[in-house]
């Protein structure tokens, strides 16, 4: 296996605290049609400039019984503009419609191999992996954006058909890793494609 999750593998379990002070599993999502987890932090240009594509998606998709998890596993070290804090503050400030979640020590980051921020993991109703990627082909500046891929797939597990493009590199920042440069990168992630 390499270093991200492939397609249908299963979706990895985990126990993280919300932003709204409730403690998430994977069992917690067990009723939804399928999961989106994504991999997303409080500050990078990429998450900023694409989290309203992110939110329109989640609110359409929401409705047909699809659930959003929010993951920030960034080092707060690192950046400390991803403190838990500064995760709470982002959310009472954006209302978003997903779970913010707060994996401290990137246990969880590392158990799907969340490369970039954002970083889209699509799983079926039985929590196999069927997408992989980008949200969009170009986050930092949407107005110019020509694939909302995270809706393509969305769109295809709804109508019961297989994603067109299940694996695309996500584009953002790196993961920020605890005592690690800002840039650094595990040797074993590299492009999916």
């Amino acid at each position: 296996m390499g270093f991200t999750l492939g397609i249908g593998d299963g979706a990895r379990d985990f126990r993280l605290q919300g932003t709204d002070g409730n403690i998430y599993t994977l069992d917690s999502f067990r009723h939804a049609k399928a999961l989106v987890v994504f991999f997303t932090c409080n500050h990078c240009p990429y998450v900023l400039g694409s989290e309203e594509i992110t939110r329109r998606t989640a609110e359409q998709f929401t409705e047909q019984g699809v659930a959003f998890v929010a993951i920030n596993s960034n080092s707060s070290q690192t950046n400390p503009e991803d403190s838990f804090e500064n995760m709470v503050e982002r959310m009472e400030e954006k209302k978003f419609p997903w779970v913010y979640l707060h994996d401290k020590g990137q246990e969880v980051a590392l158990a799907y191999g969340a490369l970039r921020t954002p970083h889209f993991f699509v799983f079926n109703d039985r929590r196999k992996l069927v997408y992989t990627g980008r949200g969009v082909d170009n986050p930092r500046e949407t107005a110019n954006m020509t694939v909302n891929n995270l809706q393509e797939a969305l769109e295809a597990i709804s109508a019961g058909k297989p994603v067109p493009t299940p694996v695309t590199n996500p584009i953002g920042c790196n993961v920020k890793w605890e005592g690690r440069d800002k840039h650094w990168m595990p040797e074993e992630a590299c492009d999916l494609v």
